[in-house]
């Protein structure tokens, strides 16, 4: 009993509970609304949001190619803040480069995506894809600083006004444009929080063209490796939602995402949180020791400790929970959400440790992972629908084959974990 109680009584454990009441109270805003918000939205507006978030996550993603990433890395802070300077910059360019992308190819996009009723909503990506990009850079500099109280506020405020413009917009507009906006309006919110903290740390001529081109260079590695492996996990993630868009309907999207939104509650509350933490004490233990293997296996023993009770509960209440809480209409994404459930659980082992190879350095293995699970996907969905399977016999297959691939990754990031720099 005393190793249990042990375990959690660690600064890692006390800077991971900080994040966790934040994101836990995040979180708990959307779980609030979102009985209010199925009744205010129809599974369709659902699919056009749900949609719109997988577009924005894939260029969010890779808008700050990747050096956001390297912000935790340099012993001198004056590196870190020209990382953030150029995360930006780079964000801005590709926001840009998006928004003239869309002008042009704004209807193309849009068939492609088997939606056109999100033609109109494409504009708003390059901005949202901005929002990201600064989030993205500003939330590792507070990562650096152990500034998790202040990112967990962050959160909060996010969640808040993601909620209250949600349900505003939806009272007074018809369609998705409240779920869009209210999106937008977050992200702005939670950027005023964390920029709190790079205001009260920078010194003047800390920031310069040439120091910015020379933590450039020597982080190289991270556009290199980092990026196309971040791209394809991102596409990974969210491929499922443009192939069900194309190969079903907007409204199985719709009760799909919903289903994504509820079981993705404990990765997002707690495995985010751990995930965060285990960056900066397993950059640490890099840069002290030269390997990550003892904080690794302290962080794998506590996602297992916390996965068995948390899925468990849920894998038996999910189906009549979702009819209860969200109307007889969304019913559908409980059995959806019985179905997904392991893959959620390994998922939430797997991510957090995944970061261990960005730790590393060794960006170009997770670079061919992803590329593994993305073909694996497209093949799935692409050879079933070859054989007029319906949703739930896909999602079976594809739950199967990705938690065996995630079991894989873990047992690698052990591996790697022992590698002394």
């Amino acid at each position: 009993m005393s190793y249990f109680s042990n375990l959690f009584k660690t600064e890692f454990s006390k800077n991971v509970l900080t994040l966790m009441t934040g994101t836990t109270i995040a979180q708990a805003i959307p779980i609030a609304i979102t009985p209010i918000l199925t009744r205010l939205y129809t599974p369709d507006d659902f699919g056009v949001f749900a949609l719109f978030l997988a577009i924005t996550a894939i260029a969010g993603a890779v808008s700050n190619a990747q050096y956001e990433q390297a912000i935790v890395l340099p012993k001198k802070v004056e590196d870190s803040f020209n990382l953030v300077a150029l995360g930006i910059l780079i964000a801005i360019l590709f926001s840009v480069l998006l928004l003239i992308v869309v002008f042009f190819f704004n209807n193309s996009i849009a068939v492609l995506l088997g939606n056109e009723q999100i033609a109109s909503f494409l504009y708003l990506v390059p901005l949202s894809t901005l929002l990201v990009g600064i989030y993205n850079s500003l939330n590792f500099f507070n990562i650096r600083k152990k500034e998790f109280k202040n990112i967990a506020n962050s959160q909060i405020t996010r969640s808040g006004s993601l909620g209250i413009s949600q349900i505003l917009i939806g009272l007074i507009a018809l369609g998705p444009i409240g779920l869009i906006l209210g999106q937008i309006v977050s992200y702005f919110s939670g950027n005023t929080m964390l920029f709190k903290t790079l205001k009260n740390n920078y010194k003047q001529g800390y920031i310069s063209k040439e120091k910015m081109k020379q933590q450039a260079r020597v982080y190289k590695k991270f556009p290199l490796y980092s990026l196309p492996g971040i791209l394809l996990n991102s596409i990974n993630l969210n491929i499922v939602n443009f192939l069900i868009s194309s190969f079903f309907s907007i409204t199985t999207l719709g009760f799909y995402s919903l289903t994504q939104r509820i079981i993705g509650i404990p990765s997002r509350v707690i495995g985010s949180s751990i995930g965060q933490v285990y960056l900066q004490e397993a950059s640490q233990s890099y840069l002290q020791k030269g390997n990550t293997q003892q904080i690794f296996i302290m962080t794998l023993k506590k996602l297992v400790i916390l996965t068995l009770p948390i899925f468990l509960v849920l894998y038996f209440i999910s189906e009549p929970a979702f009819a209860f809480v969200f109307g007889e209409e969304w019913q559908i994404s409980g059995a959806y959400a019985k179905i997904l459930i392991p893959l959620a659980a390994i998922g939430f082992i797997n991510n957090p440790l995944t970061l261990t190879l960005i730790i590393h350095q060794k960006q170009q293995f997770l670079l061919i992972y992803n590329l593994y699970v993305l073909i694996v996907t497209l093949l799935i969905f692409i050879i079933s629908s070859n054989y007029n399977m319906d949703f739930i016999n896909i999602l079976e297959i594809l739950v199967f084959v990705i938690s065996l691939s995630h079991s894989f990754l873990i047992y690698f990031n052990w591996r790697i974990s022992k590698l002394s720099s």
